[in-house]
C-alpha cells in the first residue's frame, strides 16, 4: 500500500490540536526535544484515512508499540477492546495518574487494554517522568495543560 504523505500544514494542525503531547501518554514533545510523529487511529493498512480525523500526535515508542493494531486484549476482563481514541475519547475518563504522574492506570476496558498494549508504564518512561515531576513539569493535568 502506498503511503500518503501528511503535509505540513496538515501535521501541525494535528500537533496543535492535541498540545504538541503524545495523545497515548501525554508526554510532551517540548520535554523530550523531539518531534513527535504523526498516528493514524485507524491504520492505513486497515482503511484508515490521511485526514485530520483519523490522525493523532504519538511519540515515537507508542507508535512503535501501537503499530498497526486498534483493539487488544483488557487483562482485567480478558476481553478484546478497541484502543482509545484519542480523537473520539476524553483521556481523564480512560486513564488516571498514579503516584502523583508516575505511572498510568486504565480506568476502563479501552483503557487498561491501551496501558498494557502501548506499555504506557515502560520503564524508561517511569524513570523519565521521576525527573519530571522533580522538575514540576510533570504531570499534566489535562491534555492542554
Amino acid at each position: 500500500m502506498t503511503q500518503a504523505t501528511i503535509s505540513l500544514a496538515l501535521r501541525q494542525a494535528v500537533a496543535d490540536h492535541f498540545h504538541q503531547r503524545c495523545s497515548y501518554c501525554l508526554t510532551s514533545e517540548h520535554i523530550v526535544g523531539a518531534e513527535f510523529t504523526i498516528d493514524h487511529i485507524v491504520p492505513q493498512s486497515l482503511g484508515g484515512a490521511s485526514t485530520e480525523h483519523n490522525l493523532c500526535l504519538a511519540c515515537w515508542r507508542c507508535n512503535l508499540l501501537k503499530r498497526d493494531r486498534i483493539a487488544a486484549v483488557d487483562p482485567e476482563t480478558g476481553v478484546t477492546v478497541r484502543l482509545f481514541n484519542p480523537r473520539l475519547q476524553d483521556w481523564f475518563e480512560h486513564f488516571a495518574w498514579l503516584e502523583d504522574g508516575l505511572s498510568i492506570a486504565g480506568l476502563t476496558p479501552v483503557g487498561r487494554a491501551t496501558v498494557g498494549a502501548l506499555r504506557l508504564n515502560r520503564a524508561t518512561l517511569v524513570n523519565a517522568r521521576r525527573l519530571w515531576i522533580q522538575a514540576g513539569w510533570h504531570p499534566p493535568r489535562s491534555p492542554e495543560a
